[in-house]
């Protein structure tokens, strides 16, 4: 075949592209690992101490993530996504598996669990930014929607699969038999990432800047890029938003509405598999198909039609409905998240998209969880029905204000 006619071929899917579905194994690999070192974390922290200190050890992570979330976005472009990665899992694994060890030869300190705790908040703050870099530098900028949706998919059986897989390890081995699984998960991620080619980065300001600029003028030339672009902006308020109304009903309100109610732990159980499915459904539906036409005006109105459903799960009499609505809401969200990402890799210059996912990482993961207490003082005070109402209130703001920004409502995904 002549080189012509290679030139002309039409680029892979991501669905069938080897690159995408090696940084898919490696991302599936570590989220799982992810989930299994966090309930073996929980496990070890309770039976170590009180509940209040097992409380602090587990929260003692998101202090460093949300305080140098931004400069991992820094050092993302500064050294390179791929790299970033690499050296964040091979920290990991080695962290958790020395930890494994140790439960496995004596009861750790609380404080060893702490500063284990705290590493892993470290690591957290340079692989989420440099994760969120990645995808547009395996695959074509039209394949951008198919890969947020695969990349859902891997987000996806780590929550459903995670877990479990802890909670097999633990009832097998213990705490560190636990552990040494997530060490072989994270350690499962490098040959694949360590295989992985990057495309080259577009010349063009960003980068030439980035040549001549201190670690500071870089943060503060991303800021700048993203506050000055007409998308990416309004976009970031879309997902601050949207965040800030989601997060609280689904991690706290549905835990107190499931007592409430008398549906027991199962009950939550089973809305959050509701959820987890029409999550999982909306990826691969976006996964496979590639392209949703007029991406902003679909990311503003499902948004704002899955604050409905978040609005009257607190309404529900009968845990079948609750879950039917939980799917409704992981339907839509999963898609208006997955075309939130693809948007902003799509807008964003890729010299500047460690730094612009590091600020949209800090919206979700660093500043949305502060209304985890704030959502259960309300409850105690009005009740679920008010404050999942609020909440979805919240929702609705987020996609009515895409919906009235004309550049986001109107921006597109590439075509193939």
């Amino acid at each position: 075949m002549s080189a012509a006619v290679l030139a002309a071929a039409p680029p892979r899917p991501a669905h069938r592209d080897p690159r995408v579905l090696r940084w898919l194994g490696a991302y599936t690999a570590s989220t799982l690992g992810d989930g299994v070192y966090h309930l073996a974390l929980s496990w070890a922290a309770v039976r170590g101490g009180t509940p209040a200190e097992a409380g602090l050890v587990l929260a003692v992570s998101a202090v460093p993530r949300a305080l140098l979330m931004l400069g991992g976005g820094v050092i993302a472009d500064r050294f390179g996504p791929r790299r970033v990665v690499i050296a964040s899992d091979a920290v990991r694994c080695l962290v958790v598996l020395a930890l494994a060890a140790l439960v496995l030869a004596t009861a750790p300190a609380l404080w060893t669990l702490a500063a284990v705790a705290l590493v892993f908040g470290v690591l957290d703050a340079l692989f989420m930014p440099a994760v969120g870099a990645l995808p547009p530098r395996i695959a074509a900028r039209d394949q951008l929607a198919r890969v947020q949706g695969l990349r859902g998919l891997g987000q996806r059986a780590g929550a459903v699969l995670g877990a479990p897989l802890g909670g097999l390890a633990v009832a097998l081995g213990g705490p560190g038999t636990a552990f040494a699984v997530a060490g072989l998960l994270f350690a499962l991620s490098l040959p694949l990432l360590l295989g992985l080619r990057l495309n080259p980065l577009p010349t063009g300001a960003g980068t030439e800047a980035a040549r001549r600029s201190t670690v500071l003028g870089d943060l503060t030339a991303g800021l700048r890029h993203l506050r000055g672009h007409r998308v990416l902006g309004p976009l970031m308020i879309v997902i601050a938003l949207s965040d800030l109304g989601f997060v609280g009903p689904l991690n706290v309100g549905l835990a107190l509405l499931s007592d409430q109610r008398g549906w027991g732990a199962s009950g939550i159980g089973w809305i959050l598999a509701g959820f987890g499915t029409g999550a999982a459904a909306s990826s691969l539906l976006l996964g496979v198909k590639g392209r949703v036409p007029r991406a902003g005006a679909v990311l503003g109105w499902t948004m704002a039609l899955g604050a409905v459903s978040v609005g009257a799960l607190a309404h529900a009499p009968l845990l079948p409905l609750a879950v039917l609505l939980a799917l409704s809401v992981g339907l839509l969200a999963g898609l208006s998240g997955a075309l939130a990402g693809a948007l902003l890799q799509t807008e964003c210059d890729p010299a500047y998209l460690g730094r612009v996912s590091a600020v949209a990482s800090l919206c979700s993961l660093g500043l949305a969880p502060l209304s985890f207490p704030l959502t259960g003082a309300a409850i105690g005070l009005w009740g679920t029905g008010p404050v999942f109402v609020a909440s979805a209130a919240v929702c609705a703001l987020a996609g009515a204000y895409g919906l009235l920004v004309p550049a986001l409502r109107h921006a597109e995904l590439p075509k193939g």
